[in-house]
């Protein structure tokens, strides 16, 4: 059971039947199954296609606002409270820290692409704020790609030096984590 593409009436059809399966089989007594059956299918190559029309995010979001409403004792509760209390991300938030993850890859050579190549670092450090990968914002002419660069360097840039200088990917992740714990909203456009 795979999506076969990425337009609203595809991907709600193929949510529809996804969440009869899991109810037929396992119930929605937690987020397990969603994160099992649903999540991956929603997120499938989502880095490569990035959705940066609010209409697309918003046919993403709604998969997984439907499926934790289904969960047991959260009906009543609103979206967000559903994923606090789930423990879970919003997809939008989920595909932003990927972002900053994948920045950070690529800085700390955990890739082929240098950084260098995509970005440009901003040479009027003074030291006195933030942190020492600073990213210069660039030309773009590509609607998508200004979106994505754009996004990616204001977020990144509004990082600490704790968290940009993180000395494993495990380590930038848990960072980002707290970020997203301590500063509501940080992730989200």
């Amino acid at each position: 059971m795979q999506p076969t593409g990425t337009s609203g009436g595809t991907l709600g059809k193929w949510a529809a039947k996804a969440r009869g399966h899991c109810l037929r089989r396992h119930g929605y007594k937690s987020s397990k199954s969603y994160k099992t059956l649903v999540r991956p299918h929603v997120e499938y190559c989502v880095s490569a296609w990035s959705p940066y029309y609010k209409k697309d995010k918003e046919l993403l979001e709604k998969v997984q606002r439907r499926f934790t409403k289904m969960i047991v004792n959260m009906e009543g509760l609103s979206y967000e409270d559903r994923l606090q209390s789930l423990n879970l991300w919003s997809l939008e938030e989920r595909r932003n820290r990927q972002d900053l993850i994948e920045v950070f890859q690529v800085d700390k050579g955990m890739t082929r692409i240098r950084l260098q190549e995509l970005f440009m670092l901003e040479e009027n450090i003074k030291g006195t704020r933030g942190h020492s990968v600073k990213l210069g914002k660039m030309r773009c002419t590509c609607d998508c790609w200004r979106h994505f660069f754009l996004t990616v360097i204001n977020r990144l840039n509004r990082l600490d030096q704790q968290t940009v200088g993180a000395s494993s990917l495990n380590v930038f992740r848990t960072r980002l984590s707290v970020i997203r714990n301590a500063r509501m909203g940080f992730f989200m456009d």
